[in-house]
């Protein structure tokens, strides 16, 4: 039976909710790679699902244009801009405690729940805006390469890599980091941001700036490991990982007869559902390609627009990943990020109301919870976007990594 006093408490812990809003968002922070570097907006009350980003369009320079005649006033030049908008959407997430699990030490729950939410939220809105950043069209494939698809095993992230990022920004004008996260000066600098796998390989190389031999006192972003080339480094676990979505074999081959109806040996994951699910989508069998019309998730059955035949050791699969083996299995590729100042736009996850706590004690769904057993602790992003600005001031390295 639930009491006066267990109610009273949660009553209170609802009442101390910036608390738990400050938790929530602290952890958040803790997973925010990506999402920190963008050009920040806050999204108005009643502004609509659409955000809009801003920038100022460059005078164009011509030397005839500019040239001035004596004591002819020039014609005056208009400010333009260009606007980029994207569409914000929620995310959230709740978990339940019973009135049994409140009797032991309700507080803790509290935190532990709002601790948990926020890491899983961070993580989301940092793949939300790892997937924005990486939908680019300014794409470096390593060690010269032309299509993710040529990328083998030797094909590893190198300070020459970075190198020639940074010389495709300068050349695209992209405008560098003068400042820290925080508002503190720092020396102009570009970003990049890659996985722990792809550091590993950086590292390799010799012209590497050495961690120790860099100045304690500039590591302010969360996860930097250095600098070098006026390119400061942040890694994170988060980085983007292509990997081939499809590699499934069938229950038994076809036989003498074609057919488009596949069962295959073992469940699919929940991403390869949902790419199985999308008619039209592409799939691969010895070496030829064709079209998803429909996938059963009760009976594994995937159907194609047109009939073939296969054998039971012939894998299905899709052409998204590095370099295939003779068995068709893809290697998988890793996405390094080096970017200038507002190359990309979000939604300031720190505005007001963004990321909240919602708490709802027990008692408070009245006669859906007749005995007071349920309550809930929630996490909501009320709104959230990123966009890339200017694809010109980001370029994505494509490259496999070492073992």
């Amino acid at each position: 039976m639930n009491t006066n006093t267990t109610l009273n408490t949660v009553n209170n812990a609802y009442f101390n909710k910036q608390f738990y809003d400050k938790k929530l968002l602290e952890t958040a922070k803790t997973r925010l790679v990506h999402a920190s570097f963008g050009q920040k907006r806050s999204i108005p009350r009643h502004g609509g699902k659409r955000v809009e980003f801003r920038k100022y369009n460059l005078f164009t320079p011509d030397v005839d244009a500019l040239t001035l005649v004596e004591g002819v006033t020039p014609d005056g030049q208009t400010l333009s801009q260009s606007n980029v908008e994207a569409e914000v959407s929620q995310y959230g997430a709740y978990v339940e405690v019973s009135d049994l699990l409140d009797l032991t030490a309700y507080d803790e729950v509290l935190a532990d729940s709002a601790e948990l939410l926020g890491e899983q939220l961070g993580t989301v809105i940092e793949w939300v805006t790892r997937d924005a950043m990486c939908a680019t069209t300014n794409v470096q494939y390593a060690n010269g390469k032309t299509l993710r698809e040529q990328l083998d095993d030797t094909e590893t992230l190198t300070v020459a890599e970075i190198r020639k990022a940074v010389r495709t920004l300068k050349k695209n004008k992209a405008r560098m980091f003068t400042s820290a996260i925080d508002g503190s000066v720092r020396r102009p600098h570009f970003v990049c941001i890659c996985s722990p796998d792809a550091t590993y390989d950086l590292q390799n190389d010799p012209l590497w700036q050495d961690v120790s031999k860099y100045s304690n006192a500039e590591q302010i972003y969360s996860g930097e490991i250095g600098r070098l080339f006026g390119v400061v480094f942040v890694e994170s676990t988060e980085a983007k990982v292509y990997r081939q979505t499809i590699y499934l074999m069938p229950r038994q081959g076809s036989g003498s007869s074609a057919t488009s109806s596949v069962v295959f040996r073992t469940v699919p994951t929940e991403e390869q559902i949902r790419y199985l699910s999308v008619p039209g989508n592409r799939i691969c069998c010895d070496d030829d390609e064709y079209t998803i019309e429909s996938y059963n998730r009760t009976t594994n059955t995937l159907t194609l627009t047109t009939a073939l035949q296969f054998g039971p050791t012939e894998p299905f699969y899709t052409n998204d990943g590095g370099k295939a083996d003779a068995n068709h299995r893809m290697r998988d590729v890793h996405a390094t990020l080096v970017f200038g100042a507002d190359a990309y736009g979000v939604i300031d996850v720190d505005g007001s109301g963004t990321m909240e706590t919602i708490i709802k004690p027990h008692g408070s769904e009245g006669s859906g919870d007749p005995l007071n057993q349920r309550a809930t602790v929630g996490a909501k992003v009320a709104a959230y976007a990123a966009k890339v600005l200017n694809p010109l001031w980001i370029v994505r390295i494509e490259h496999t990594v070492s073992a």
